[in-house]
């Protein structure tokens, strides 16, 4: 994620030749295009969502592109961010679905700070933290708090951003998250460097290209450079400056990162001003300029640019660009109260008014520059002892909970240690007692043994007993009635009782009673042959997308008949390792459920994503839902109530029983989320197929 000073935004027209101009305005055209090649993604897959005949803008997979695409219009078009935005929060909000309503506050805390409307942003994100905290949500924990930190950054709250990226940081640790630590480290070296402490910003730097040597990402990498080329800017160190910059650049140049060569250009910029090299210093703000004229929107950026403008055009001796550079960075100063801004703007207006003799404006300026650089050295000694307080007081804090989990781990020693010796001076009464009773003990062993035996056989008795009482149960109950009907159409016909042409009418009943026998029969035998240990799983590297597409090819006519649409939106070829006949009644199992449950006129989608080394696969639907007392018990081997479906169709509780040992057999999991009335969503995970071989429980 890039810190604030890292966003670049246009300001000014270019003076340089044609030739260069063409270059850019190419170059731009690119990054236009990479940022709305994003959004036109975003922006199809919520066109197509919604041309399905179940749309509901209340879904969590239409919330979910709703806030991704309000983030991709941030530094862009701040209307359209905040009115996506709240979109996304009011769905949200309206279902409870704490993702999507921590997503939304982010952004639109994102759009009121970037505004400079702090009073409404801050509670914002501090109202979306908390809700991570709650649902235990770390990834969108650590997102907040960098975001937070470098607001707080930004408006000279250095303590308050101190401790927040020290949080961070203990939090990324327990998930060893490299690249966020990373990130968080790198914006506690942009606190010492804006205090001017750049022997204790240089330390935390080393610290981050240590996690950027272990990430081995070559462009994360060039944007530290970035970022310590500006530091060595301000210690006038233009040797270290200049080398790390031009390093960077050659890396965004290579690997196209737009964004961040638009700010190497300016800092670049920022070394030639700080040497009085006028015209270089212009050559590359143009660039920066024009990489990102019209793309991006961002005041807090523009206000920095502005006034190195200025003081390029100062320099050159265009004194009426400098000036109206240099105002339009005071106006957006003041607009967002931004101090240093003010400070640099005014600055920058009192030497232009005084070379122009007009005394009565320089004055004036001389006057707010010195007023508010007063205040703002006033405030820098503030945070810098706060900031030295608050590392402190963290420090302390820490050292604290070590001297007292120390101290808890001493007693939990003295515990161990008490109970060492009252278990050795048992052991030795036990050895005296047993001495005497070897005789005895030998009987009680075998006696014990035969009990064990005894015991063991009882409850292999019993399961067969429950396993037979089950199959019975299911084949009277399930199958016979479906058996005795066929029976009774055939004898009617034999004995002719009825007409060929009426038996051809029963035709369509007759199948669906033997496709419901076939599939109860599938999944009654491979149940049976678990429960008496006769399937053996062979895991082996297949394809997912296969046994899915098999699968809607097979139930596509009792899917057609109710007019639900099935949609496949698995990612390329995901490959898995498990035993795929076992996987396939899996699927078959959870999607005829579907099906069955889900009226006339739905949607069936299937999903998966990659969860570390597994793969987590959904089957979503838009039925009935089930309550929280069914979830509970859907998936229990004693659950063989015959249900039906929103047609009539007759199944039995067998098939999720099965699921579950199936997914279990191949090191998974499975679970179930649902809302009643609207709908229901399957989850399995299994293994990734590697390179190498593994081995199913």
């Amino acid at each position: 994620m890039l810190s604030e000073k890292n966003l670049i935004i246009n300001c000014k027209k270019t003076l340089y030749p044609i030739v260069l101009c063409t270059l850019l305005l190419c170059t731009s055209s690119s990054v236009l295009a990479q940022s709305s090649n994003e959004r036109d993604s975003l922006a199809y897959k919520l066109q197509s969502l919604k041309s399905t005949n179940r749309f509901n803008p209340k879904d969590t997979t239409h919330i979910k592109l709703v806030a991704d695409l309000a983030f991709s219009y941030q530094y862009l078009d701040s209307d359209s961010l905040y009115s996506i935005a709240n979109k996304a929060l009011e769905y949200s909000r309206e279902i409870n679905y704490p993702h999507g309503i921590i997503r939304g506050l982010d952004a639109l805390g994102s759009y009121h700070y970037n505004k400079g409307n702090r009073e409404k942003a801050i509670p914002m994100f501090k109202e979306a933290l908390e809700l991570a905290k709650y649902i235990g949500d770390v990834d969108s924990e650590l997102s907040i708090i960098n975001t937070m930190a470098q607001n707080y950054s930004f408006e000279g709250n250095y303590a308050e951003a101190l401790n927040l990226n020290l949080k961070g940081i203990d939090l990324a640790r327990e998930i060893n998250d490299q690249s966020t630590l990373s990130v968080l480290n790198e914006n506690i070296a942009g606190l010492y460097a804006d205090q001017k402490d750049f022997k204790n910003a240089l330390m935390f730097y080393d610290t981050v290209q240590k996690f950027n040597r272990n990430l081995g990402n070559e462009v994360v990498d060039a944007e530290t450079q970035s970022n310590m080329a500006s530091l060595y800017k301000d210690a006038k160190d233009y040797k270290n400056a200049m080398f790390n910059i031009n390093r960077s650049i050659v890396t965004f140049e290579k690997h196209k990162v737009y964004d961040w060569l638009a700010y190497a250009y300016q800092v670049k910029g920022d070394i030639y001003l700080d040497q009085k090299k006028y015209k270089w210093a212009l050559y590359w703000y143009d660039q920066s300029d024009m990489l990102f004229k019209h793309h991006i929107e961002d005041d807090r950026i523009q206000i920095q640019l502005m006034n190195g403008m200025a003081k390029v055009y100062f320099g050159l001796e265009n004194d009426s660009l400098s000036l109206i550079y240099a105002k339009k960075g005071l106006a957006m100063s003041n607009k967002i109260k931004s101090l240093q801004g003010q400070i640099d703007c005014s600055e920058t207006l009192y030497k232009v008014h005084k070379k122009k003799g007009d005394n009565t404006e320089a004055l004036a300026y001389l006057e707010s520059f010195k007023t508010l650089s007063d205040s703002l050295f006033m405030d820098k000694n503030k945070q810098s002892l706060s900031l030295l307080e608050t590392k402190l007081g963290y420090e302390q804090e820490k050292k604290e909970l070590i001297e007292a989990n120390e101290e808890a781990l001493a007693k939990q020693r003295n515990y161990i240690y008490f109970s060492i010796i009252i278990l050795l001076i048992l052991s030795i009464i036990t050895f005296v007692i047993r001495r005497s009773e070897n005789i005895q003990k030998k009987l009680n062993r075998e006696l014990k043994d035969k009990s064990k035996a005894v015991t063991q056989r009882e409850a292999q008795l019993h399961e067969i007993n429950k396993t037979n009482t089950k199959l019975f149960s299911i084949i009277g109950h399930d199958l016979r009635g479906p058996i005795g009907g066929l029976q009774s159409i055939l004898k009617m016909f034999t004995e002719g009782d009825i007409s060929t042409k009426e038996l051809v009418s029963f035709i369509p009943k007759l199948k669906t009673d033997v496709d419901n026998i076939s599939f109860t029969l599938n999944n009654l035998l491979s149940w049976g042959l678990n429960q008496l240990n006769g399937v053996v799983t062979k895991p082996k590297r297949f394809s997912l997308s296969y046994l899915v597409n098999n699968n809607i090819k097979l139930l596509s006519e009792i899917s057609q008949s109710k007019s639900i649409k099935i949609i496949n939106q698995l990612p390329e070829n995901p490959r898995i390792w498990a035993d795929n006949n076992q996987i396939d009644i899996v699927i078959r199992n959870i999607l005829s459920n579907a099906i069955k449950f889900t009226p006339e006129n739905g949607l069936i989608t299937i999903e998966a994503e990659e969860k570390g080394d597994m793969w987590q696969i959904s089957i979503r639907d838009t039925g009935v839902g089930m309550t929280a007392e069914v979830q509970r018990n859907i998936f229990r081997d004693s659950s063989n109530i015959t249900t039906y479906g929103t047609n009539n169709e007759k199944g039995t509780g067998l098939g999720l029983s099965l699921c579950k040992e199936m997914v279990h057999k191949n090191n998974g999991e499975i679970w179930v989320e649902s809302i009643p009335r609207k709908g229901t969503t399957f989850y399995f995970t299994l293994p990734k197929a590697q390179n190498r071989y593994q081995k199913a429980s």
